[in-house]
């Protein structure tokens, strides 16, 4: 297993991972990208300013096992727990950040491997807070590579760009043709308990699944810059407070039936919700909008719930994270 600042023999060495090629993004959108700088407190690469966490899981002895273990603060995990009666060989894995929050100049980087047969859900320890940035911007990448018949979750709690924040997300996925991947996305319009809304500076993300040859399955673009363009049109957020995705690439059923139970789900939510099939029939996607969180987190819960139904024969637990 690797540690915390330790590489396995024959792993890569620390210094490989923390290079700046590797957690600084290869390419950020303009309208991120023009307000770079150098901070004039902790620059950019500093102890503390970038995170790295890289996982590896493997099925072993009848059930997933975590098999490669490195981490950086500020990331960090706590140890795989294995808490679901219903399928007592899928590890949950939390993602943890040890600092408050997203500052400028911070660099993340998150890497998963879910090997062949192997399945695990990943989450985090709670909301992620972009805070205001007055100088630079903040990154984060997140890579998931899911191997044949491997399946993987990977639902993060909401992100809340407080006013002044400037942030890209780049989360990029690899999944063979046969596995499975449950990915979703939330994305609050601000500190929404204080009236804030859209005071951001810009919050931009890329969402990028691709086959094992590098083949775009397919692509969701973000780009939110209130001062530039309306991000409360129909095509973005509208009027509401909160935005939140799922999509499921899955071959275990056929796309249009994950679809069909994706807007049955939704259908009496009372939320305004949509349900539709990925392209090349790879899975399906789901989007909702609301006023509140707690309503659209559990629209987007039961969503969940219905895909595992389906897909695994078994309900969605109770993460129970408080």
């Amino acid at each position: 297993m690797y540690r915390s600042g330790v590489a396995a023999a024959g792993g890569p060495a620390v210094a490989d991972r923390l290079a700046p090629e590797r957690y600084q993004p290869r390419w950020v959108p303009e309208p991120v990208r023009r307000h770079a700088c150098d901070p004039d407190m902790l620059p950019v690469g500093s102890p503390g300013k970038v995170g790295v966490l890289e996982l590896a899981f493997e099925r072993i002895g009848g059930r997933t096992e975590l098999t490669g273990h490195f981490q950086k603060a500020p990331l960090h995990i706590t140890r795989p727990l294995y808490y679901d009666p219903a399928r007592p060989d899928l590890p949950y894995v939390m993602l943890m950040m040890s600092g408050g929050g997203v500052l400028q100049g911070d660099r993340y980087r998150v890497d998963v491997s879910c090997g062949a047969g192997a399945s695990v859900h990943l989450t985090t320890q709670g909301a992620t807070r972009l805070y205001r940035m007055e100088q630079d911007y903040a990154t984060q990448l997140v890579d998931l590579t899911v191997g044949p018949g491997g399946y993987l979750e990977y639902l993060p709690d909401p992100t809340i760009p407080f006013a002044g924040s400037c942030y890209y997300q780049r989360i990029g996925v690899t999944a063979a043709e046969d596995a499975t991947v449950v990915l979703g996305e939330t994305l609050l319009a601000g500190r929404l308990a204080r009236g804030e809304r859209h005071a951001y500076t810009a919050y931009c993300g890329d969402i990028e699944v691709r086959d094992p040859d590098g083949r775009l399955i397919f692509a969701d673009p973000v780009r939110l810059v209130p001062a530039e363009r309306r991000v409360t049109g129909p095509a973005v957020m509208a009027d509401f407070g909160v935005l939140s995705s799922l999509y499921v690439v899955t071959r275990l059923r056929p796309a249009q039936e994950v679809a069909d139970v994706l807007h049955e789900a939704l259908a009496a939510t009372g939320l305004r919700a949509g349900a539709g099939v990925l392209p090349g029939d790879r899975g399906a996607w789901a989007r909702m909008l609301g006023d509140r969180s707690p309503e659209v987190l559990a629209a987007f819960t039961l969503a969940w719930d219905a895909v595992r139904r389906l897909l695994l024969g078994v309900p969605a637990p109770d993460l129970r994270k408080q």
